[in-house]
């Protein structure tokens, strides 16, 4: 395997200080390094500290990642992952050690730091059946309950949120309104939503964010609808970007407003990267629609092999709207084997666009089910995929997969309202982020998922540390 020599990192000081004085006073500072490498099965080790020291300017042959702290850019509103009905099913079935352990591995105080959560409003595919709160033809909406989510989701979403504590934020998408709302009268597979019940599916929003926060948990937002460009064999429902725009004016903007709930944080599209530069400037040119838009979420299920993301259009999108956040609503490894899940690539996968998408700009990162079972399930349609922890329903046995350390790396150490501040690499091996957490803790996730070791150095104003970025690996530095 080929070994490159000299590489290095250039990273920024504390944002309320001249970066150059804040070194001359901490010459000699050392870092924390945390660290996974696929090869030696290391999994977020504690490597001790590095030391840094007097290195001048860099040269052009050296690979870096140059990070400046003049330039602030979005902060961070949390990082978490979906409790679907397939999720606290699993959880259920599990032996309730092993319950307890899921929920310390992801919400705990030594766990990944998850302070997000999102949930299906009505049902989708990793659900076991299709399901609405409401009776059929009920226009008026008095029969509406969740009994269905109290078996299950409401006391997983519940015990998440008493392990979270203050910094929970939970928000919910729809998939389909009722069949009967509908234009080809079925949850599935695609049909829009019928213009005479635009008005009843915005008290729909109503009733749900009602009834879950009379259970105590408190809605932070919502998305308009899930993925409004998909027809699916599962629960989909159609919108183009004019009639998303129409119905958030019009409907759901105005309603959640007159019942109290301007506070809760509306997101539109919900859907991949191709289309979010145009879905929102077609659906936000109105003043009117956007002021009822607090964000614009998506997925990254725009390229199949996953390999050339559309990361750029993110920045237009915010360039176009600095107003609004950016939140990663949904991303998985799709087309489940269980043979496969502890493959390193699950990790690169997850490494590569949480790095990229912070660099262009998101605020908010949600991955999609936090837990399966043995079959990628349960999906009352077949559309099985991949999750951090896989839970074995048949054996017991819990399955960390490296999608859970590589999100780990970043959710773990980078909190709630950190700031990210200007970075750069010159070496695609190299991907790098750093946000500065609000107590001045500089954090740095860096990965190389690149066939060759590399030898490199952390360089931050004329000092550096040495460090090793080994193919396949990931480490968070921590000053």
């Amino acid at each position: 395997m080929k070994k490159l020599v000299v590489s290095c990192f250039v990273v920024g000081a504390f944002f309320n200080a001249n970066a150059q004085n804040y070194w001359k006073k901490n010459a000699g500072k050392t870092a924390k390094v945390i660290f996974t490498n696929s090869k030696t099965n290391e999994k977020m080790v504690d490597k001790g500290m590095v030391k840094f020291e007097k290195m001048d300017q860099p040269k052009e042959t050296d690979a870096c990642v140059f990070v400046d702290p003049d330039f602030k850019y979005q902060k961070l509103i949390g990082i978490g992952g979906a409790i679907t009905d397939a999720s606290a099913e699993t959880f259920y079935k599990m032996p309730k050690n092993k319950q307890k352990e899921i929920l310390d591995a992801y919400y705990g105080k030594n766990g990944l730091g998850y302070t997000v959560v999102r949930t299906n409003m009505n049902s989708c595919d990793f659900s076991s059946d299709s399901y609405t709160y409401v009776t059929e033809n009920d226009n008026s909406l008095k029969s509406f309950n969740v009994a269905h989510d109290e078996k299950y989701k409401i006391p997983m979403i519940k015990a998440a949120q008493n392990a979270i504590g203050k910094d929970f934020t939970f928000y919910f998408s729809p998939w389909s309104p009722p069949a009967w709302m509908k234009s080809n009268k079925s949850m599935l597979k695609g049909g829009r939503l019928e213009n005479a019940f635009y008005q009843t599916w915005a008290d729909y929003y109503v009733k749900f964010i009602k009834e879950y926060e009379k259970r105590g948990i408190n809605v932070w937002g919502l998305t308009v609808q899930n993925e409004p460009m998909a027809t699916q064999s599962w629960e989909s429902c159609i919108y183009t970007a004019e009639e998303e725009g129409e119905f958030l004016k019009n409907n759901l903007g105005p309603t959640l407003w007159k019942n109290g709930f301007k506070d809760k944080k509306v997101m539109i599209w919900d859907h991949n990267r191709d289309l979010i530069y145009q879905r929102a400037t077609t659906t936000l040119s109105d003043p009117e629609t956007s002021k009822y838009a607090a964000g614009i979420g998506y997925h990254w299920y725009e390229t199949w092999n996953n390999k050339t993301q559309l990361f750029d259009n993110l920045i237009e999108t915010q360039r176009a709207f600095p107003d609004k956040f950016l939140a990663f609503t949904e991303g998985c490894k799709e087309q489940f084997d269980l043979s496969k899940i502890y493959d390193v690539s699950l990790g690169e996968l997850y490494g590569k666009n949480m790095i990229n998408d912070f660099n262009k700009g998101m605020a908010l990162w949600t991955d999609w089910n936090v837990l399966l079972d043995e079959t990628g399930g349960p999906n009352h349609v077949g559309n099985f995929c991949f999750a951090p922890i896989i839970a074995d329903t048949k054996t017991g046995e819990v399955h960390y997969t490296y999608e859970y350390y590589y999100v780990g790396h970043v959710s773990k150490f980078i909190k709630p309202n950190a700031q990210r501040i200007g970075s750069s690499s010159n070496r695609a091996a190299l991907t790098s982020t750093t946000f500065m957490n609000e107590n001045g803790q500089l954090v740095t996730v860096i990965m190389n998922d690149s066939e060759n070791d590399i030898d490199a150095n952390l360089w931050i104003e004329g000092m550096s540390a040495k460090l090793s970025a080994p193919a396949h690996s990931i480490q968070t530095v921590i000053l």
